[in-house]
């Protein structure tokens, strides 16, 4: 069974008139890596620094392992955080701001270059301990930044945007490289980001949140394959949206109506009643070009394209349909299949019963 090593219990957090975070539940787990994901001004940040010490919570309790530590000052916490901007010592070479938080606590040199080493080889960057801040490259600012923080042996390591600064290749490598520290030295992470890439790919849980709470936490794949509401759904990847009504439940499958067309889904978690009205939703990348949809359950999309994007390994389209209006398709087929199809082409998609999701319409 996991141990429980934070508990945030009923916390609100209010500034003024604006309140930042509300009604926030959440048990974390030892040795797990999760991330807080959310748009801008969802309360993400505020939590993180509400568990750090930065902040108190206007009201409600936070503990770790078992204790409440509302009261205790941030320097007297087992946590330490990485910050978005590094918050590097300028004056002071590699080895010193790796070496600050020991000697702090009055360790013996010896042992503080045995540990500085021992750190900066951990995120790769033994050899470096003479150099300068400002002769880095923005990578390696943030492994020391992350040397720094681990060298004091936290219970929990707390990253606030770590990886915002950083150009695409170089912040898909420090993910892995996160993702591989967490695990050898089996500390509990919680990631704090917008970046709904960055937290599919490194993440044991994710906590979706809006508006000062958490709208639906689960692994990666929950997330993405049974999003609870319209919500979750459009910000952990893309999906596309049809207008439907129930029209009869059954044990296994609810039968909806669009358009006259009545079609069998397979039930999921949410709870819906007869003549509810509901919401279709299904990713891009489910759709199937000139499907053979014969005895099959599922949509024909009779559409004409209105624009395409190449990305590499996949091209991104845009479609319209005289029934549900424009939506998105992902081709990840063959590059022959992506010449043929261009702004103007009219095309059939289809889409599997058992690829659509069913969402309360609200």
């Amino acid at each position: 069974m996991k141990k429980r090593i934070v508990e945030f219990k009923n916390i609100n957090k209010s500034y003024k008139d604006v309140v930042a975070v509300k009604n926030f539940n959440l048990e974390i787990y030892e040795g797990e890596f999760l991330t807080l994901l959310g748009p801008s001004g969802c309360g993400k940040t505020t939590s993180l620094r509400i568990l750090a010490g930065f902040e108190k919570p206007s009201n409600g309790e936070v503990y770790l392992e078992e204790q409440q530590i509302n009261e205790i000052p941030s320097y007297q916490r087992p946590i330490n955080m990485v910050f978005q901007n590094y918050a590097l010592f300028p004056h002071m070479n590699i080895f010193d701001n790796v070496a600050y938080g020991l000697r702090q606590k009055k360790i013996s040199e010896e042992e503080i270059k045995s540990e500085v080493t021992k750190f900066l080889s951990l995120v790769k960057l033994e050899g470096y301990e003479k150099r300068n801040i400002w002769q880095l490259s923005g990578g390696q600012q943030q492994r020391v930044a992350l040397a720094r923080a681990l060298i004091n042996k936290p219970k929990i390591l707390l990253l606030d945007e770590p990886l915002a600064a950083l150009d695409k290749k170089l912040r898909k490598e420090m993910q892995i490289e996160l993702q591989n520290l967490q695990k050898n030295l089996n500390i509990t992470f919680i990631l704090v980001t917008h970046d709904q890439e960055e937290a599919l790919s490194m993440s044991d849980r994710i906590c979706v949140m809006n508006e000062g709470n958490i709208i639906q936490a689960g692994s990666p794949n929950d997330l993405y394959d049974l999003p609870i509401n319209k919500f979750v759904a459009n910000f952990i990847g893309k999906s596309n949206f049809i207008e439907c009504e129930i029209q009869t439940i059954s044990e296994k499958f609810i039968e909806i109506n669009f358009n006259n067309k009545l079609l069998n889904l397979n039930k999921n978690l949410i709870n819906f009643n007869q003549n509810d009205k509901a919401i279709m939703s299904f990713r891009p990348e489910k759709l199937k070009i000139n499907y053979d949809v014969s005895l099959k359950n599922g949509l024909l999309l009779k559409s004409k394209v209105l624009n395409k994007i190449f990305l590499g390994e996949y091209t991104e389209y845009y479609l319209s349909n005289n029934e549900i209006g424009e939506f998105y398709f992902l081709n990840t087929n063959s590059r022959e299949e992506d010449k043929k199809i261009n702004p103007g082409t009219e095309i059939n998609l289809w889409i599997d019963a058992g690829d659509i999701i069913l969402l309360k319409n609200n």
